[in-house]
């Protein structure tokens, strides 16, 4: 394995991925990570509207990865008030003059076409029927096992340059392994 390291980080580069983390996220860790981000954003001199859009698409997927993972690792009892993590996978790139955030985490088979439907259903959209989308959702109450009526999808369909990629990779009976990429 640390061998195939240097090609990892390789097919990363060539990807335009600059950034990427693998494991258990928490709200701390999401703090450093969107400093970082734009750090390294400003050093490329991004404007502060791309940094910011970016980095709020990187909270986003963040929050459905703390929110939704079906891996959980369990609160450390000797630690005050510590929650469980949730484990996932997020990277940000660069490919063809715009920014983009991934993001992957485990669920439930039984859930994947409920959000395969509501992913397909964003793509179709336009800009103008997103807000009006948005607007609907807020005013209704959460879905069942939802922590915000679906908002946090819907928030980065509109501020997505092209609609949300995604695709769902069975891993056995039980979980499959979402992914999804959205260009800022």
């Amino acid at each position: 394995m640390v061998g195939n390291l240097y090609d990892f980080k390789k097919d990363l580069d060539q990807k335009g991925v600059f950034f990427c983390f693998s494991g258990p996220l928490s709200q701390d860790l999401l703090v450093e990570i969107g400093s970082t981000l734009k750090q390294k954003m400003h050093l490329e001199e991004a404007s502060n509207s791309t940094v910011i859009r970016v980095f709020s698409m990187v909270v986003e997927k963040a929050q459905n990865i703390i929110h939704y993972s079906a891996e959980k690792l369990p609160p450390d009892k000797s630690v005050a008030r510590e929650a469980e993590m949730s484990l996932g996978i997020i990277a940000v790139g660069y490919d063809s003059g715009h920014y983009f955030v991934l993001c992957g985490n485990m669920m439930k088979n039984s859930q994947v076409e409920h959000l395969r439907k509501k992913l397909t259903g964003l793509a179709g959209m336009t800009k103008d029927e997103l807000k009006k989308h948005y607007r609907k959702q807020r005013r209704k109450d959460p879905e069942q096992g939802s922590k915000g009526a679906g908002l946090g999808l819907i928030e980065m369909a509109k501020k997505a340059s092209r609609p949300i990629e995604f695709d769902f990779k069975k891993v056995d009976g039980n979980y499959s392994f979402f992914s999804s990429r959205t260009f800022i």
